[in-house]
């Protein structure tokens, strides 16, 4: 049996008090994995999420460089896809030809978002004053919640992730109890 941690900070953190719940294949009806069942793990990832968005450099990098590294990311996903449509396969129970297309997608979607990253820009709004410049800016607006429902994890995710991480914002993300593997492992890369 496979066992996952949740993945807090950059790097896979044993729950604080140890709980656990099982995920089973819906298919054999085995279970084959188990993942942190651990409300407490929240603050901790919280705290994470606004440090790194405060103190981290994602909310104040160069648009650009935010683009290259979605679009590593992307790149990363593509070559990790047959792996991942196989675990989402086990996790929810989908057949693999619709798990392989959704994850050989994955790469097209953060490309797209990360085209955008340096298009997100204010405007200058007209003056009734000529010795006046007003403007509007767009700014990373700081952590955001991503709860993921259970039939196309892998791919939910990523539709949350992409524009979010464009903007430059952090995320704190909850899968669901019945397909939460796909999204520890997409957190790892």
């Amino acid at each position: 049996m496979e066992s996952y941690d949740n993945w807090i900070d950059g790097k896979f953190v044993t729950p604080p008090t140890g709980r656990r719940m099982t995920t089973v294949n819906p298919f054999t009806g085995d279970v084959w994995a188990d993942v942190p069942d651990d409300p407490t793990a929240v603050d901790a990832a919280v705290a994470a999420a606004r440090r790194a968005f405060s103190t981290g450099p994602w909310a104040t990098m160069a648009a650009a460089e935010r683009a290259r590294l979605m679009r590593r990311l992307g790149e990363l996903l593509s070559r990790d896809a047959a792996q991942l449509a196989e675990i989402e396969t086990r996790d929810n129970g989908k057949i693999i030809r619709e798990t392989s297309a959704q994850a050989k997608s994955l790469e097209g979607h953060l490309e797209f978002f990360a085209g955008l990253a340096d298009k997100l820009a204010g405007s200058q709004i007209p003056s009734p004053s000529p010795n006046f410049l007003v403007y509007t800016e767009r700014v990373p607006v700081g952590v955001v919640g991503a709860i993921v429902p259970w039939n196309s994890p892998l791919a939910l995710l990523t539709w949350k992730l992409a524009p979010l991480l464009a903007a430059g914002c952090t995320a704190v993300v909850k899968p669901s109890d019945i397909t939460p593997v796909t999204a520890l492992l997409l957190a790892e890369r």
